[in-house]
Parts: C-alpha cells; structure tokens; sequence
C-alpha cells in the first residue's frame, strides 16, 4: 500500500491524461465512422427482423412441429421429441412465445455468424503453428473479460439496438467453435493424411475430403457450446435493447418478481438442454456413422 501512496503524482496525472486521450480518441473514431460501421450491418439486421417477425407471426402449431421435425432429425429419440413439443407447449401456455421466438431469432442468427466466422478461422489455425499461437491470446480475452466491459465500445459505435446486442453475443460465443475446429483438425490421425498425400491430394482436397468430416463431431461439439453460451448472453443483451427472455428476467430482476424471473428463465433452460441433447444425440450418430469410438 504504501507504493501507491507513495505513487508520484505526475505519474498518476499522466495515467489519467492517457485514459482521456484514449476515451476522447475512441469517441473522434465512433463519431466519424459509427454511422458507416452501423449501415455494413444493416443487411445483418435485415435479416434478425424478418426472421423474427417470421416467427412470431406463424401460428405456434407449425412453430412446434417444425421445432419437433428438426428435433427428430437431429436425434432420432422420440423422447426428446416430445419434451421439446410439451416444453415449448407450456411457453406458449405461461404466455412467453413472443419472447421465446425473439430469443430463438436472435440465437439462430448469433450460431449462424459464428459458423461463418469461427470454422476457417479455426481451420487457418490448425494449418498454421504461428497463426493458432497468434490468436489463441485473442481467444483468451474474449472469454475471460467480462461481457459488461466489450459491451462498452459496442454501445459507442452502435448505440443501443438489436445489432450491438446480436455482435456482444457473437463475441462471446465464438472462441468455442474456433478452438474446437482447431482441435479436431489437429487430431485428425497423421497415418491417414500421410495416405491422402501418397495419393497426390492437394491441401484444399485434404482439407474437404479428410480433415474436416473426420473432425466434424469435435466440430459439432464446438456449434453445442456456442448454442449454449450464446443463451447464456441472452439476459445480459437485454440491457442494450435485444428482446427476447431475457427482458422480462431483467425486469423481475429490477422489480424483484420472483415469478416472472423464474418462469423466463425457466424457459431458457428448457430451450437450452431441448438444443444440448438435440446436438449431442447428433453428434453421437455421426461418431458412430464414421466408426469413432469414445
């Protein structure tokens, strides 16, 4: 302690002057490119609002059976089936399906950017020793800063909205997926991509026709833990304007409604082991479609 008391104040003053340069520099930047950065997302918020209304708008029946089908593909397990049709049947009975709806909108587009951002550069990193040492740094911050710091600079470049809420949560889903796809492709048995290169394949063709279906279980075990983080984040999205659960769980929060709180969150976690035994069931079939033994 007596360090910092002892701490010259120069230096401390000039602490303070970095943070205000660094502050009043980050507030130039949102103002001069705040408003191109939020019209490259448009297209992205397009789509969040269509797909919403989309499902808010179909009658619960087909919402339900859809829920059901993709269930049965996925598993092949009856029960699972019917917990997911009962389970969104009682949401829609305790009169939480608009909120679910945005909450599966939300997530559905949150786990599709994450695939699109998180499986080459998880690819880039197993091909490259220097490349995986220069992000894995990166992985590490995203998921150990607290969510509520990025939410800082998200909020003054896009201010508040669906967008800024949907990006906090890609932030904090991804690195699952980028290391998992990174790990499986490493794993990948060297005798077998020794055979493919005795054949004359080409990278691309090792990587389409070897790497990536006999990593595609660890690579779908990367998709199940972004699925889960990402409704994770769905209560603190709520803060900067994302609807969904997560809103009336904020609210109870505040007003202390036990429950409304409990019943929304309730809901959460149906949704989030409906999409957890959903996608290891698969991932179960495709390991025992390739042969994989635990």
């Amino acid at each position: 302690m007596e360090f910092f008391t002892k701490f010259p104040v120069m230096e401390r003053s000039a602490l303070a002057e970095l943070r205000k340069g660094i502050d009043l520099a980050f507030r130039k930047f949102s103002k001069a490119y705040g408003d191109n950065i939020e019209s490259f997302f448009d297209p992205l918020f397009f789509f969040l609002v269509k797909l919403e209304k989309l499902l808010i708008n179909s009658p619960w029946p087909i919402i339900i059976i859809i829920i059901c089908g993709l269930a049965w593909i996925g598993s092949r397990n009856w029960k699972l089936v019917i917990g997911a049709a009962v389970a969104f049947f009682f949401i829609g009975y305790f009169g939480m399906w608009k909120d679910c709806m945005a909450t599966l909108a939300i997530i559905t587009v949150c786990v599709i950017i994450c695939m699109v951002v998180g499986i080459p550069v998880g690819v880039l990193m197993a091909r490259s020793d220097r490349t995986e040492k220069a992000i894995l740094p990166i992985l590490d911050m995203m998921q150990t800063i607290p969510s509520f710091v990025y939410l800082i600079p998200i909020l003054m470049l896009l201010g508040i909205g669906k967008v800024p809420g949907l990006i906090a949560i890609c932030i904090y889903a991804v690195p699952p997926i980028i290391r998992l796809t990174n790990l499986g492709i490493r794993e990948v048995d060297k005798e077998t991509i020794e055979a493919c290169e005795a054949f004359g394949a080409t990278k691309l063709q090792k990587l389409k026709t070897v790497q990536i279906p006999l990593a595609l279980p660890t690579v779908f075990a990367g998709v199940n833990q972004t699925i889960m983080m990402a409704l994770a984040m769905v209560v603190i999205a709520s803060m900067i304007g994302v609807k969904g659960l997560g809103v009336p769980i904020l609210r109870a929060v505040m007003n202390q409604y036990l429950a409304l709180g409990l019943f929304n969150g309730l809901a959460i976690v149906a949704i989030a082991i409906i999409f957890d035994r959903v996608a290891q069931e698969y991932g179960r079939r495709i390991q025992r479609h390739r042969g994989i033994k635990k």
